[in-house]
C-alpha cells in the first residue's frame, strides 16, 4: 500500500479516513523531510525556555491547577510520565480501531506543524506504531472535550512510553512493551513539554468528525436509493422531482437529491404503469413526496460541517504553543466547542432521515396505503407476518436516533479545582453521533429489504434499472418474497450490504455516480 508521507500542514480529510480503516494491510506513514526540520528547530526553541530560570507553563511547571508549582530540571522527566500515567484514566469499552488510528495521525499532525515542540523521535515512533498497525487500547469514558481529548489521548501516549494495552496488526491484546518489541519499536522516554503537546489536541473529536462526514455521505446517497425503491414500489409518481420545479426553491442539496432519483427511477416500468389519464390519485404522502427536501437539507448540513472539519484539519492544536518568533504562549485552543457543535448538528439530520424512511417502510405494510399489496408484504397473511416486526425494529432505533439528537454541547462539567470550568462535551457528541449513524444504515438497510419485495410483488410490471440491480444485489444474500422465515439475519445481511456501500454501488453501476 502507498506510504502516507507527513508534511507540516499536508493532511486531508480523505488521507485520514484512509489511514484509519486501513489496517489489514496498513497504509504506513512516514516524516517528510520538512517535517522532520520542523520538528528540529521547534524543539532547539524549547530546549532554550526549559534552561531558561524563568517558569514556562508545560516545559517546568505542573498542569491545569497544578500549574502555580515551579518544576526543577530534575524532575521534568517524572513530571511528563506522571502527568501521562495520571490522565490515562479512561473507562468503558474499547474505542474502535478506526477511531483511535484517526486520532493517531491527526496528533502526528500537530507534532509536524512546528508549534508543539517535541523531538524528532516522539513523532517517529507514533508513526512507527501507525505504519506496524498497533493501536493502543483507548476507553470510551473519560474526554470532555476541552483541554484536548485527554484522557483518549494519554492512553495513546502511554503505550508510546511502552506501558498500558495495545491491539497488535493482528487484534490481540498484548501489553504494550511486547507490541512494541515484537514491532521493532523502542519506548519514548519523555522530555519537556512531551507529555503535554501528545494529550492537549482535539484529535479524537476531530477524528470522529471525518469519520462522521464519510459515512454520512455515503448513507444520504443510500437514502435516495432506498426512497427511490419506495417511491416505486408504493406507486408514487416522480414527476415532483422534475428539473423545473426544484428551481423554484434552488437548495444545493435538495437540487442533488432530487437529480439523483430522477436518475434511479429512469426506465421504470412500474412508474410508466400508472402514468395514465385515468390515474386518481392527486398528490403522494410526505414521506414519498418530500424525500429530497429531507435528504437535501442533510446534504447541505454536511457541507457546513465538511468547513468546520476542514479549518480544524488545517489548526495547530496544542496549548502552550510554540510560536514562530520563538514565543510559548497559552491560548485556548484546544477547547472542543466548534468540532461538539458540528457533531452535535449532524445528529439531526440522521434522526430526521432515519424517521422518513421509517414512514416510507410503513406505508408498504398498511393495506389501506400501499396500492394492492398483501398485508405487510406476507405470503400467506394470518398465517404469516411478513415484514411486520422489520418496521417494529426500524421504529426502536428511529426513536433512539432522535434521542442521541439532544446535543451534547449546550452541556459543561466543571473540572480541574474550577481552572477548566467550561468544557465542550465534544467526545459525547462525537460518540452518540456515532451510534446514531449506526442506527441510519440499520434503519435505511430495513427501507431497502421492505422495498425490494414490494418491488418483487409488482411483478410482471418491472422496476427501473437502477433500482432492480440493488434488488439483484439484496438477492445475493437475501431470497425474495415467500413464506416467513428467519427475518433476523436477513437484516442484518442488509445491513451489511449498506454499510459496505454495495446498494450505491449496484445502483451506480447503472446511473453512473450520485450526487
Amino acid at each position: 500500500m502507498d506510504i502516507l508521507e507527513l508534511q507540516p500542514g499536508a493532511l486531508t480529510a480523505a488521507e485520514v479516513v484512509d489511514v484509519a480503516r486501513s489496517v489489514r494491510p496498513v497504509r504506513p506513514v512516514r516524516l517528510g523531510d520538512a517535517a522532520l526540520a520542523s520538528l528540529t528547530q521547534a524543539r532547539a526553541a524549547v530546549d532554550v525556555l526549559a534552561a531558561a530560570d524563568r517558569p514556562v507553563y508545560g516545559v517546568s511547571t505542573g498542569f491545569g491547577a497544578l500549574a502555580t508549582r515551579h518544576i526543577p530540571a530534575g524532575q521534568r522527566a517524572q513530571l511528563q510520565r506522571s502527568l501521562i500515567r495520571s490522565h490515562a484514566a479512561g473507562s468503558g469499552d474499547e474505542v474502535e480501531r478506526e477511531v483511535v488510528r484517526a486520532m493517531m495521525l491527526l496528533r502526528l499532525r500537530t507534532l509536524v506543524s512546528g508549534h508543539t515542540g517535541v523531538r524528532p523521535v516522539v513523532a517517529e515512533t507514533l508513526a512507527s506504531l501507525l505504519s506496524a498497525g498497533i493501536t493502543p487500547v483507548v476507553l470510551e469514558h473519560g474526554s470532555l472535550g476541552c483541554s484536548g481529548d485527554l484522557a483518549p489521548l494519554a492512553a495513546v501516549a502511554l503505550a508510546l512510553m511502552g506501558e498500558g494495552e495495545v491491539r497488535d496488526a493482528e487484534d490481540q491484546l498484548v501489553p504494550a512493551a511486547q507490541g512494541l518489541a515484537a514491532a521493532g519499536i523502542a519506548p519514548v522516554e519523555l522530555a519537556a513539554k512531551e507529555g503535554l503537546s501528545l494529550i492537549n489536541g482535539t484529535d479524537g473529536m476531530l477524528g470522529h468528525l471525518l469519520l462522521a462526514c464519510h459515512d454520512l455521505g455515503g448513507l444520504l446517497r443510500l437514502a435516495d436509493v432506498a426512497a427511490a425503491m419506495s417511491i416505486e414500489g408504493l406507486l408514487a409518481t416522480d414527476r415532483v422531482f422534475a428539473v423545473d420545479l426544484m428551481a423554484l426553491r434552488p437548495h444545493p442539496g435538495q437540487t442533488d437529491s432530487a437529480a439523483n432519483l430522477r436518475a434511479l427511477l429512469a426506465g421504470s416500468g412500474i412508474v410508466a404503469s400508472h402514468r395514465t389519464p385515468d390515474c386518481t390519485r392527486v398528490q403522494d404522502a410526505y414521506s414519498l413526496r418530500c424525500a429530497p427536501q429531507v435528504a437535501g437539507a442533510g446534504r447541505d448540513l454536511l457541507g457546513f460541517v465538511r468547513t468546520v472539519a476542514d479549518r480544524e484539519l488545517a489548526s495547530a492544536i496544542d496549548n502552550p504553543v510554540l510560536l514562530a518568533d520563538g514565543r510559548v504562549e497559552s491560548n485556548g485552543h484546544f477547547h472542543g466547542a466548534p468540532i461538539a457543535q458540528a457533531l452535535d448538528h449532524l445528529a439531526i439530520p440522521v434522526a430526521d432521515v432515519a424517521a422518513i424512511s421509517e414512514r416510507r417502510t410503513d406505508r408498504f405494510l398498511d393495506t389501506d396505503r400501499n396500492q394492492g399489496l398483501p398485508p405487510f408484504l406476507a405470503d400467506d397473511p394470518g398465517v404469516d407476518s411478513g415484514v411486520m416486526i422489520a418496521q417494529y425494529t426500524q421504529a426502536a432505533i428511529v426513536a433512539e436516533c432522535k434521542r442521541l439528537a439532544t446535543p451534547a454541547s449546550v452541556d459543561t462539567i466543571p473540572s480541574s479545582a474550577m481552572q477548566e470550568d467550561h468544557v465542550s462535551m465534544g467526545w459525547g457528541a462525537a460518540r452518540k453521533l456515532r451510534r446514531a449513524l449506526d442506527g441510519l444504515t440499520r434503519v435505511l438497510a430495513i427501507e431497502v429489504l421492505v422495498a425490494a419485495r414490494g418491488l418483487d410483488l409488482r411483478a410482471p410490471l418491472r422496476p427501473a434499472p437502477a433500482t432492480a440491480a440493488v434488488v439483484a444485489a439484496l438477492r445475493e444474500q437475501v431470497a425474495g418474497p415467500g413464506p416467513d422465515r428467519h427475518l433476523s439475519p436477513e437484516i442484518e445481511a442488509a445491513v451489511a450490504l449498506a454499510r459496505d456501500g454495495a446498494f450505491v454501488a449496484a445502483a451506480e453501476g447503472v446511473t453512473g455516480p450520485l450526487a
